[in-house]
């Protein structure tokens, strides 16, 4: 009689999941600028079973970013050199077109969205065929709070009301970087994600603009939004100069300036 032995577990083959959600391949994707104290919790808090990637776009950090997410399970992509945040989130979506992702979700590296929501994002693409979803903190039904400063409160409540005048549509929301967008709008010559003029804070603005004047199905969901305490670290934005560059793309490309 043969015994017939088991394979050492090392040589299991292990199966990698795709199209956990749905249906749908996801990535989340996550710009990271020396968040050391602060990406372990993110990465950690993505639902493993709701997407297929995670992937921490390292923007020159010169902390642990980038071990401590790789520790949690994250991939990342080290770019080098401080790009901004726009190249970064740029890196990250060509990098999961090459891998066949369907669709991107956008996630704060400095701890501030609640990854519990992504089924918010995800549904209404396959339950309505949206092409972004937006999350919006003042929604019926979203929060936001924490240590944030008073000329974002401002800003946040300024931006979309600008935006909604050049959009010719009523949106709550357009500095939140929480949202879900399929790839293969991007395809759509209209659209250009590698002017350099998009490196900073500019991309994300951008992408909500083109899809909503391009005519692509837009929509909202309530969602958390909670600014970390100061002493885990200030924002990264710098208060003219980030908000700036968060409010020039509306000109630009409500005056036709650029494309």
């Amino acid at each position: 009689m043969i015994e017939r032995r088991r394979p050492p577990p090392n040589r299991i083959a292990i199966q990698t999941k795709t199209n956990v959600y749905r249906g749908l391949k996801v990535s989340v994707l996550i710009p990271a600028y020396n968040e050391e104290s602060k990406i372990g919790a993110v990465v950690s808090r993505v639902p493993k079973d709701l997407v297929d990637l995670i992937l921490v776009v390292d923007d020159g950090s010169t902390d642990r970013t980038a071990d401590v997410a790789r520790a949690e399970g994250a991939e990342v992509l080290s770019l080098g050199a401080v790009l901004g945040v726009g190249a970064a989130l740029r890196s990250g979506i060509r990098l999961s077109q090459s891998r066949g992702i369907d669709v991107a979700i956008f996630m704060a590296g400095n701890n501030k969205d609640e990854p519990k929501e992504i089924p918010r994002l995800l549904d209404p693409i396959v339950e309505s065929g949206q092409d972004i979803v937006m999350g919006s903190r003042f929604l019926s039904g979203g929060r936001y709070g924490g240590d944030m400063p008073a000329y974002r409160k401002f800003a946040t409540r300024l931006h979309p009301w600008l935006l909604s005048l050049f959009c010719g549509k009523r949106i709550t929301e357009s500095t939140n970087g929480f949202r879900a967008f399929r790839l293969d709008r991007l395809a759509d010559r209209r659209i250009d994600l590698d002017q350099p003029w998009l490196d900073g804070y500019a991309l994300e603005v951008y992408i909500l603009y083109k899809f909503i004047t391009l005519g692509f199905k837009h929509t909202e969901v309530p969602c958390t939004k909670i600014y970390p305490p100061k002493k885990l670290g200030i924002t990264k934005m710098k208060p003219v100069v980030g908000w700036w560059d968060i409010l020039r793309p509306v000109f630009i490309l409500g005056l036709k300036l650029k494309r």
